[in-house]
């Protein structure tokens, strides 16, 4: 039967929680309750709160002693979350749905961002008519927003829940549904990264692998794209990576606004799932208006590409620094590996004349990678191509279908 883990704290919320049960059981979906309340002793729970503590590798007697609410709610997190991820290892759920106010939500936001792309997230939450970017991460997850505190059933509450329940009902079902369906004979999956100063190359790359037999999915390196398409790897949804554009990895060394995190470009070689890797804008780092850069940049070189993005340009030290941390990513991946060197230029806007032509700080990039990839397994591809050129597009594109094919 079609079956929902719910996750609240049954010891504040075990009236709304099983509330939601029944309306769930009326909508012909079973309920597995996983209590995360930190003191919570209910009857209620399939999973107790001993029992989520211990999945996080805590001592619940120990924990509850330090009386420590940010150290509880971590550790609430990451035991509900191995619960959940287990139930659903096994086939035995096919949507998770939640309640709560911000430390409830807190909890709930590390179950959501542990499962994979395509399964069923649903939260009820206080907090959802905010920032969600803390709960959301890169996952599929629904967020509906509360409209009152989540402190017992009232009239708006019930009809809030009432919708909630029959929404993760409907697409828990859909999810098991699609689970017995015959296997269907869609395309392998392809993320390519990219930046509006890398599109030719992205478009050439995104070309060639739809002539091969590819669905690809483009991800836009602004730092939510980069983290997408890592949760996509992670989940195993993709055949393979085309990561042309890797300037997040700018951002997160210098202090731009779109840093995708230092986890960047790792994913991948984690998972073992083949890549083809090249330099992409790492020319640059991103910021917001002008007037928001912050001033110890003052006298670097600036072009400001619209009235809300203005580029600065990465100097020589932060490009070796760069081709350091890049080759010590590949180095250590799993799986097939190629590097792409695009030997004219980096961007849009890194080509002969153009405004951050700086070939002696691309060659400090170029030089740290040789050094750091010179006994691996990671085979470096030189072309006397800027990135945007006809050809190196194409030639990632055709690498990436080979070591796929492999």
């Amino acid at each position: 039967m079609t079956t929902v883990a719910l996750v609240g704290t049954l010891d504040t919320k075990g009236g709304e929680c099983s509330w939601l049960a029944q309306r769930l059981k009326e909508n012909g979906v079973d309920t597995i309750l996983v209590d995360s309340g930190s003191f919570s002793t209910s009857p209620l729970a399939d999973f107790s709160s001993d029992e989520v503590i211990k999945a996080a590798g805590e001592d619940p007697k120990a924990l509850r002693q330090r009386r420590h609410r940010g150290e509880m709610m971590t550790v609430m997190g990451r035991g509900a979350a191995a619960i959940v991820m287990q139930l659903y290892e096994q086939g035995r759920i096919h949507g998770l749905l939640s309640i709560g106010g911000s430390g409830g939500s807190s909890v709930a936001a590390r179950v959501m961002q542990s499962l994979p792309v395509g399964f069923p997230k649903l939260l009820v939450s206080t907090v959802a008519s905010g920032n969600v970017a803390p709960y959301v991460g890169e996952v599929d997850a629904t967020l509906m927003y509360s409209v009152v505190d989540v402190a017992g059933l009232n009239s708006i509450s019930a009809q809030v829940f009432d919708n909630a329940a029959a929404g993760i009902a409907g697409m828990a079902k859909a999810f098991q549904a699609r689970l017995s369906a015959p296997e269907g004979s869609h395309a392998p999956l392809i993320g390519i990264s990219m930046f509006g100063l890398t599109t030719p190359a992205a478009d050439e790359a995104r070309a060639t692998l739809n002539e091969l037999g590819y669905e690809c999915l483009v991800f836009h390196a602004t730092g939510a794209g980069g983290k997408a398409m890592e949760k996509l790897v992670e989940s195993n949804l993709l055949a393979g990576v085309c990561d042309l554009t890797t300037t997040e990895l700018a951002d997160d060394l210098v202090g731009g606004v779109l840093t995708a995190g230092p986890d960047r470009l790792e994913m991948a070689g984690k998972k073992g799932t083949p890549q083809v890797v090249s330099l992409g804008a790492l020319d640059m780092v991103n910021f917001g208006p002008m007037e928001s850069v912050p001033k110890t940049f003052d006298g670097r070189n600036f072009i400001v590409h619209n009235p809300t993005v203005t580029l600065m340009r990465t100097t020589t030290d932060e490009l070796a620094e760069l081709g350091r941390r890049i080759a010590r990513k590949l180095a250590s991946a799993t799986g097939p590996t190629k590097l792409f060197i695009p030997l004219r230029g980096l961007s849009g806007i890194d080509l002969e004349g153009g405004p951050f032509r700086d070939e002696a700080a691309d060659e400090a990039l170029f030089t740290e990678l040789r050094n750091g990839l010179s006994d691996t397994d990671v085979e470096i591809v030189e072309l006397d191509l800027h990135i945007n050129d006809p050809g190196f597009g194409k030639a990632m594109a055709e690498s990436l279908h080979a070591l796929i094919s492999h």
